[in-house]
């Protein structure tokens, strides 16, 4: 179902490229766009089923993790300030990108254990409300003039403040891409063969003879959107592992009645802990892959609005279910988040660009005499502001409709063998039973 969902999805964009005439290098670099957003949204899914479709903890701070993980990032892995190699006020440690990733990512893991300490003795929409807190606490933080530069350890580090931090640690997809090399490279004798050979003398090459106008920025979208679904389904494989294991089975048991679960001698405040670490850390990783290629990330990107987009997705494919994630995190990335917007162009293209009615009232006379035309128009190119009530709308739906989402579960067998009572065989002679 989720890979018939993903062909249809690719083939509707497809389809409207055509229709809009888009040229080859805009068709690509649209699916490349929608292969990215699929990947992060479902991933970000992911990791929030964790604590929530196995845990039950209430997390809508999402977004100050993903921060955390993409902020500590930049400031272990950005050049040195003086170096040469950055123009940017404040620099960075120096150190490799995959060693700044995993200190990202650790940063997220102990900024949940702060918050878990305290919190996760609350219930509910209490905690709700201490993790939307943090994750604020998190932006202004980043705000701050005060920590905007610092010395530390002779190195002159920051968080830039309302100016943000350019993350100028060099290329995520090359890092990734010579890193997977590395048994290519014992072989060939070759640093970076991976890279070099087969990425830049084939690949590129190869693309270059159908878009002749430098292919590689669209050839770099495919592959780190294609780097993005492969650590997809490492998220996919880890968060069933934890869902089958003994320790997800606890979780489980917390998330249903954490009352009977201390009753059976299992210290719920530790497993809850554990989650809350383990997915915080997921989605500092999250924040790193997402934001990390843009160049620069400023406090104000990270807003409340990008957890509640993780909701949804998690809400419309269902919590409690793995694929339910993925496919919640792909119907909101096609058709919530890049649709309306995409579907925009469609309908201008088709009807040739009309001009829009500059005005609600504009929009609105015309309806006295029946023609609802303007109307429809001004409707069509306010569409990213009606994004919002869009997804609004789709929520109320499944909340009446379908309140467990698309897959969702929450019944699963606690024994790990069959309880049902075994069938009698006839017998072959006689016809009596054994």
């Amino acid at each position: 179902m989720l890979l018939t969902l993903l062909v249809g999805v690719f083939a509707l964009y497809l389809i409207g490229g055509v229709v809009i005439g888009l040229p080859f290098r805009g068709l690509m670099n649209q699916l490349g766009q929608l292969s990215f957003w699929i990947a992060v949204f479902a991933m970000s899914a992911l990791a929030l089923n964790l604590h929530w479709g196995y845990t039950g903890l209430f997390n809508i701070g999402i977004v100050g993790f993903m921060a955390t993980g993409v902020y500590i990032t930049g400031v272990l892995s950005k050049p040195v300030f003086g170096s040469g190699t950055s123009a940017a006020e404040v620099g960075g440690f120096g150190l490799p990108l995959l060693v700044g990733i995993v200190g990202g990512m650790a940063a997220a893991a102990i900024l949940g254990l702060i918050a878990a300490l305290p919190a996760l003795r609350l219930r509910a929409d209490y905690l709700a409300i201490v993790t939307i807190a943090l994750s604020e606490i998190v932006r202004f933080s980043l705000l701050s003039d005060t920590l905007s530069s610092a010395d530390v350890a002779g190195y002159k580090v920051g968080l830039g403040g309302g100016d943000g931090v350019i993350l100028d640690y060099g290329d995520p997809l090359e890092v990734f891409v010579r890193t997977a090399s590395v048994p290519f490279d014992l072989v060939f004798g070759q640093s970076g063969w991976l890279w070099e050979e087969v990425y830049l003398g084939v690949l590129v090459e190869a693309v270059g003879s159908a878009i002749p106008n430098n292919p590689k920025p669209v050839v770099d979208n495919f592959a780190y959107a294609f780097v993005l679904l492969l650590v997809l389904g490492g998220f996919y494989v880890l968060i069933t592992r934890i869902g089958s294991s003994p320790f997800g089975r606890v979780l489980k048991a917390v998330r249903e009645d954490e009352d009977v679960t201390n009753a059976l001698g299992k210290n719920t405040n530790v497993f809850k802990i554990k989650s809350f670490m383990v997915g915080c850390a997921l989605m500092g990783l999250i924040g790193i892959l997402w934001f990390g290629t843009q160049g620069s990330v400023t406090p104000n990107t990270f807003r409340p609005r990008i957890t509640f987009y993780v909701w949804i997705a998690l809400i419309i494919g269902g919590s409690g279910s793995n694929t339910g994630s993925v496919m919640g995190g792909a119907i909101f990335a096609a058709f919530l988040f890049q649709g309306p917007r995409y579907f925009k162009n469609i309908v201008e293209t088709v009807l040739g660009n009309p001009e829009a009615p500059s005005s609600f009232g504009q929009a609105m006379a015309p309806l006295s005499g029946g023609d609802i035309f303007p109307m429809l128009l001004y409707t069509l190119d306010s569409i990213r502001q009606l994004q919002l009530f869009l997804m609004g709308v789709v929520l109320i739906w499944l909340m009446h409709r379908r309140p467990d989402g698309l897959l969702g579960h929450r019944k699963e067998s606690a024994s790990s063998i069959p309880l049902t009572r075994p069938t009698k065989k006839a017998a072959t002679d006689g016809g009596e039973d054994q």
